[in-house]
């Protein structure tokens, strides 16, 4: 697994039973999706060079432990799949000071023409990395 996001939890990020709500784990593990993606080459340049995208299609969160104001978090990320378009991935998130896991997300995002608005094929070298990654990672 890589290392995909760090950052602390703020309290304008609690719901009112004071710990952090569903939607700011989404945002975090969603910075994360974005430095896995720039892992394999799907980075900004790239996106802006080709036209290129990529768009979640599925996503299973599982919350393990409360997350208060204060805690410092960690998502360390893997590539379970890679399809001809689309990636599987996994996101834990750890509690980064008792190393506590708190949550935990799979997706299936896919990779999309932005003019024309339809899933594309991702490219070879993409895909390579993307098998590389998993390869490490095992």
């Amino acid at each position: 697994m890589i290392e995909t996001y760090r950052g602390v939890v703020y309290p304008n990020q609690l719901d009112h039973m004071s710990h952090m709500n569903v939607q700011w784990y989404t945002s975090k593990f969603d910075e994360g999706s974005w430095h896995l993606f720039s892992a394999v080459g799907i980075t900004s340049d790239y996106i802006q060079k080709n036209n290129k995208g990529m768009a979640a299609l599925e996503q299973t969160t599982k919350y393990k432990a409360e997350v208060m104001a204060g805690d410092l978090l960690v998502v360390k990320s893997k590539i379970l799949e890679v399809k001809d378009k689309t990636i599987k991935f996994l996101h834990v998130m750890y509690n980064a000071e008792t190393r506590l896991e708190v949550a935990a997300t799979e997706l299936i995002a896919v990779h999309l023409d932005r003019k024309e608005r339809r899933a594309c094929s991702l490219p070879n070298d993409i895909k390579k990395k993307c098998a590389e990654l998993m390869t490490d990672a095992t």
